[in-house]
């Protein structure tokens, strides 16, 4: 990649100036084909670890590696000219110490040339944020539900619903904005919590299944496109991809076993003499 289309990239400290801004239009990829369509269109490209479950049909993300993160990370950056790519920091990739991020987060910087790396986690990984943003990572945050917590957590389940249980939710999201990241994601936070802090800290929140008035909007791409069988209540259809490609491979199989397909115009002929 050249140095011009590198200065041209959407960068995590642009993303930061957009607090209280124009929304901040985010999506996931895994892919450099499905990418080189969306670059144009978003600001943020998240290469999530939900790759587990969407590409490979795992239950949970807990089994996703940090290679797999790094093979896709690749493949989106190739597809990508415009967007800030964040990279998801998988389970087990950083969680032990701050020196264990630090090195794993450099190897995905240095092997994909991502442009930032997400993890999960408020008050307890604030001291890896800030050990991170220190020596130059610059790190989105994540609060609310963690799905790399779902084995302590039991089940994919809404946050702060009861008024009780706010305050841990809004230290979480104080905490990890003071230790240096650029932008947290609020995911599956009653709407009333998520406003407040969306109001209450200094950097953007991006919201999946929390309040429109986040600084922005992240989506799985499969899910709002119509490819996903199942999606949570957050998730809206922007597509029914999964009908089309159906009907497509319908015909294809039909155009086949009548012999209609290949015809004479998909076939290559003698040359002549």
């Amino acid at each position: 990649m050249s140095v011009q289309n590198q200065s041209q990239r959407v960068t995590a400290p642009q993303i930061r100036l957009r607090k209280g801004g124009e929304p901040i239009v985010v999506l996931t990829s895994y892919h450099t084909h499905t990418t080189r369509i969306i670059d144009p269109f978003v600001d943020c490209i998240l290469v999530g670890d939900s790759l587990g479950m969407v590409m490979h049909g795992m239950e949970t993300t807990l089994p996703v590696t940090l290679e797999m993160m790094i093979l896709q990370g690749r493949a989106v950056m190739r597809g990508s000219s415009h967007a800030l790519v964040v990279v998801d920091m998988p389970f087990g990739s950083y969680e032990e110490s701050p020196q264990q991020a630090f090195r794993n987060a450099a190897r995905i910087l240095k092997e994909t040339r991502c442009g930032a790396v997400k993890l999960e986690g408020g008050e307890r990984m604030a001291e890896t944020i800030r050990f991170l943003t220190e020596r130059g990572v610059p790190v989105m945050a994540h609060v609310g539900l963690t799905p790399q917590s779902i084995m302590a957590l039991g089940s994919f389940r809404a946050q702060g619903r009861e008024e009780v249980d706010w305050a841990p939710i809004e230290r979480d999201a104080q905490l990890v904005a003071e230790a240096g990241a650029f932008a947290v994601v609020l995911e599956a936070i009653a709407e009333p919590l998520a406003a407040k802090i969306s109001a209450n800290i200094p950097i953007p929140t991006i919201g999946i299944g929390a309040s429109p008035t986040c600084d922005g909007q992240v989506l799985v791409l499969e899910d709002m496109l119509g490819l996903s069988d199942r999606v949570p209540k957050f998730v809206k259809r922007f597509g029914s991809l999964g009908d089309q490609i159906r009907e497509a491979v319908q015909g294809y199989a039909e155009a086949v076993r009548d012999r209609s397909f290949p015809a004479a115009e998909h076939t290559y002929g003698m040359k002549k003499k």
